[in-house]
């Protein structure tokens, strides 16, 4: 028996990493349909393809998560699609890394809009949904970066506040039969990583007790647990997914 038969899941930020990943798990757990709602549509479209060639179950949406408008639209539209929403994934994330006295306002500002308010955005429109049909699971993706990273305290700052969005929202939640949990990955084989190049890198698997990085689909089966009903009594929690980097 496939655990996500019959419900119905967003992912933003889902065009490729984690977020296509998470998506893709959602799909072998036989999930009834995914929208991936992303910033690139062609990106999106293209992963829509490889996951989904009949078409039948993956939608694709153009959503920028910062831009409150958009999001509603998306969320209208998906529920036109499906008729509800039973998982929200909030993967959609930006960096813009630099040490902070160098740090400027459009790249402290670009990173709280994207990884923190369209957290909020999606969740706006999302929860009263859930809520009403009293059923539901977000899942949140944090970082090992909360916990301090040099160049990163912007990021850092979004990641770490998505622990205490998710513990108050899970409490006010509860009652309603909606979980809000996060996942905190530490060093992710992804292009966004790939991208800090070979010295950071290494640096980065060095840190990592279990000496690699570790595979989007990974994370993925994190997540996928998370979404369904073996997590049932799993709320306001953040798991590290870290290689044992962060042991709490």
């Amino acid at each position: 028996m496939k655990n996500l038969a019959g419900k119905y899941c967003v992912v933003t930020g889902a065009g490729k990493g984690i977020g296509k990943a998470i998506a893709k798990r959602f799909l072998e757990e036989e999930a009834a349909g995914v929208a991936i709602w992303e910033y690139d549509p062609a990106l999106a479209e293209a992963t829509a393809r490889e996951l989904d060639p009949t078409g039948k179950k993956v939608i694709v949406l153009r959503c920028n998560v910062a831009d409150s408008d958009q999001v509603k639209q998306a969320t209208e539209e998906t529920v036109a699609a499906f008729g509800r929403i039973d998982v929200l994934v909030n993967n959609a994330g930006i960096t813009r890394d630099r040490i902070f006295h160098k740090m400027t306002d459009d790249e402290w500002h670009a990173v709280i809009d994207v990884n923190l308010n369209g957290v909020y955005n999606t969740c706006k429109f999302v929860v009263p949904m859930m809520r009403e049909q009293m059923s539901g699971s977000i899942i949140n993706i944090s970082s090992t970066s909360l916990m301090g990273n040099p160049g990163q305290a912007n990021y850092a700052a979004t990641k770490a506040a998505l622990q205490g969005f998710t513990r108050t929202v899970a409490k006010e939640l509860a009652r309603k039969n909606v979980r809000m949990n996060c996942v905190a990955p530490a060093f992710v084989d992804t292009d966004m990583m790939r991208a800090v190049g070979e010295e950071k890198l290494s640096a980065s698997i060095s840190r990592t007790p279990a000496q690699r990085l570790s595979q989007p689909e990974e994370i993925a089966a994190v997540v996928a647990f998370l979404a369904t009903e073996d997590a049932s009594w799993v709320t306001g929690q953040t798991i590290f997914a870290s290689g044992g980097s962060v042991c709490s």
